[in-house]
């Protein structure tokens, strides 16, 4: 679907009288990075997913301003009005996971509940998203150096060595998540993330105190850092419970589908 700036590539899919859960995948990921989790929720949901700017097959139809968080999530609401998507829950993770945060606490009331895995609110000061702007530029020039796929493969390979990823390597479908991984242009992905990063993210702190929508904060038990910033989430915010997920780093949903599913689940039928 055009929607002004964006050429957006989503799937909807209707479950009659069931919820609908939006998936917003995270950095690299695709239209399918829930694929697996979905298979056991789409008897209980209905879904919508989409590829994200600079992922996948959705097309950035004007300037590189459009890759920023701001009117990512302007087209998002955009595109859940031209569907007649009046509230809905929403799923976001790490990237996505910020973006859904962002959709949240800008647009409160299109959103029943929303779960957000090993996500962040954002850097709190400046000086620390400076700092964290000049790391992305150069993990963004590699990426874009990365033409050839197995210039771009050994990339991949560095990426998932960070230790908040934890064991990710050893799972058996690991090949096949890469695989998908490769599917998307280093060039867009460089955009991604100089323009979509935490550093360039607006800090979504201080508006998070004020948030009255119920949130699910899910981290791995091998993502220590992640742990740390949901944590601190449940101080700053009294409608936000966090769940670690044992026999996961970063890619919960991933690692441990099963579990990643019951905890959903028992989160969005729960009374609130």
């Amino acid at each position: 679907m055009t929607l002004k700036k964006y050429k957006l590539n989503y799937c909807l899919n209707v479950n009659t009288n069931k919820p609908l859960i939006v998936f917003l995948h995270g950095f690299m990921g695709n239209i399918n990075e829930f694929d697996e989790a979905i298979k056991f929720l789409a008897e209980d949901f209905s879904y919508l997913i989409l590829d994200l700017p600079g992922h996948g097959k959705t097309e950035v139809l004007r300037g590189d301003e459009y890759y920023k968080m701001e009117p990512i999530a302007q087209a998002i609401i955009n595109l859940l009005d031209e569907l007649k998507i009046d509230k809905c829950h929403l799923i976001g993770y790490s990237m996505g996971g910020r973006l859904a945060l962002y959709l949240t606490l800008y647009f409160p009331e299109r959103f029943i509940k929303v779960a957000l895995e090993s996500a962040s609110p954002g850097l709190a000061t400046g000086a620390e998203r400076l700092e964290r702007v000049k790391r992305d530029a150069q993990i963004a020039r590699k990426i874009n150096r990365s033409l050839i796929k197995t210039d771009f493969a050994a990339f991949l390979s560095n990426w998932y060595n960070q230790p908040i990823f934890g064991y990710i390597k050893n799972h058996p479908e690991y090949d096949r998540m890469i695989e998908n991984r490769l599917q998307n242009n280093p060039q867009e992905l460089d955009k991604s993330l100089r323009f979509m990063g935490t550093g360039c993210q607006p800090s979504l702190w201080e508006k998070l105190r004020d948030n009255k929508i119920y949130i699910l904060l899910l981290a791995g038990e091998y993502d220590e850092k992640f742990i740390y910033i949901n944590t601190e989430m449940t101080k700053v915010c009294k409608f936000a419970q966090l769940r670690i997920i044992r026999n996961a780093g970063h890619n919960i949903h991933f690692e441990n589908t099963l579990v990643f599913v019951e905890n959903i689940k028992s989160f969005l039928s729960a009374a609130s």
